[in-house]
């Protein structure tokens, strides 16, 4: 932003030398230096105003995330799992008492809320000690990302998960990923999915079992993804005998109904796909998201569901599965809706954009097809399309040069 005129007034971030304590004040006070007069930009939203809409966006994730830990730890001790002998569990009895199969809608919330907060909180504080090391390091100011960053990689990890793994993870992340690179707006990764990858590659034992996703001892079922496709080949051989189960037959099948409202087993916020889309279309209608992107991905995804479905392995479930089942499984809606459409690490043209998002999209299901060891192949989807979104916008802007070149007659 261009400066006013106007005396002792600053652009819409801090003065040089601001300290840490103006930047925790402004997080919650409008910074009183924004341009009045008549400059070169389009409005006045600024990072910590776009950090604060999409923070907003995730809070149907965030709430649902909550009361899903508690309702599949619920439901896994009716099944026969037992209660660990964790300081969550201290803080719970504390305060709440005993935790069990008849606990109600509060006590569910509540459980929830002692695993989760301390998974955010662990990121939040981790990716802020970062952040002001290297602001001091540079002699910058510091920028609200981190927020937006802490949220999202919180939400895609297993409720059960080790507060270590949350440090070792979101620091790869945060300064691999995008501190190296020179910091907010210079990283080519998403530092979220960064850090993700680095731990479901160093510790996969710790962070890919299922024991991890539900808050108890003795959880033995299949992954959500695993149950999804069983559901979806017994729906196959059973429900629709003598028939090919086609991507609409899914609307009629409980299982999916579960699924999509996100009554099921997952890492913290990839389970209900209807928050992720509530919240992501709120996105959509600020314009922080780009509906190409949005739009790239999930025709990606159809497309190559189908061409899967057509000429894949019969014998592969996955392979045979509708572009619905893809839909509502593993992280898939998550990454859609608020990862692939990250600004900084996405393509800035148009046609870009459309190209990176049917590259994640088609790409997802390729590995995740391809792979059954790796159902989340959105995450690496997403990083992969990383690498080539400069690429894909150089290529668009070289068109442009020799489209409009050709048209004026110019050789």
């Amino acid at each position: 932003m261009s400066k006013s005129n106007k005396p002792g007034l600053q652009d819409a971030y801090y003065a040089p030398g601001s300290t840490i304590k103006d930047f925790f004040r402004s997080l919650f006070i409008g910074h009183g230096g924004s341009t009045q007069d008549t400059v070169h930009v389009r409005d006045a939203i600024d990072v910590k105003r776009t950090m604060t809409i999409v923070a907003m966006c995730l809070l149907p994730v965030i709430l649902f995330a909550i009361y899903n830990i508690g309702l599949q730890a619920q439901l896994a001790l009716a099944g026969g799992a037992t209660l660990p002998d964790t300081w969550h569990q201290a803080i719970y009895r504390t305060l709440f008492g005993e935790f069990s199969a008849e606990t109600g809608f509060a006590g569910k919330v509540f459980y929830g809320l002692v695993y989760y907060l301390p998974i955010y909180l662990a990121a939040l504080v981790t990716t802020l000690f970062w952040e002001v090391v290297f602001a001091k390091v540079r002699k910058q100011d510091l920028h609200e990302g981190f927020f937006v960053t802490a949220l999202l990689f919180s939400l895609c990890m297993p409720a059960n998960i080790a507060l270590w793994l949350v440090v070792m993870g979101i620091s790869f992340g945060v300064v691999v990923a995008k501190e190296l690179f020179g910091g907010m707006g210079y990283n080519f990764l998403n530092p979220a999915l960064a850090g993700l990858a680095f731990i479901y590659f160093a510790y996969p034992t710790e962070v890919t079992t299922v024991q991890q996703l539900v808050a108890v001892d003795g959880y033995t079922s299949a992954t959500t993804l695993e149950t999804a496709a069983k559901s979806f080949r017994i729906a196959q051989q059973l429900s629709f005998a003598g028939a090919d189960y086609s991507w609409f037959q899914a609307f009629s099948d409980p299982k999916w109904w579960d699924a999509f409202l996100g009554f099921e087993v997952g890492a913290v916020g990839e389970t209900s796909t209807l928050a992720i889309l509530i919240g992501g279309g709120l996105l959509l209608l600020t314009r922080l998201a780009d509906w190409r992107i949005v739009a790239g991905v999930l025709l990606g995804m159809i497309l190559t569901s189908i061409a899967f479905n057509v000429f894949g392995d019969a014998k592969n479930v996955y392979s045979s599965m509708p572009w619905t089942w893809h839909l509502v499984t593993g992280g898939f809606a998550l990454a859609m809706m608020f990862m692939a459409t990250d600004p900084v690490t996405t393509a800035y043209t148009r046609p870009g954009k459309i190209i990176f998002g049917l590259m994640v999209g088609a790409m997802a299901i390729v590995i995740r097809v391809a792979n059954v060891k790796m159902p989340e192949g959105i995450m690496l989807a997403i990083l992969f399309a990383n690498l080539w979104a400069p690429l894909l916008d150089s290529l668009v802007a070289r068109f442009n040069i020799k489209r409009r070149m050709k048209r004026n007659g110019i050789q």
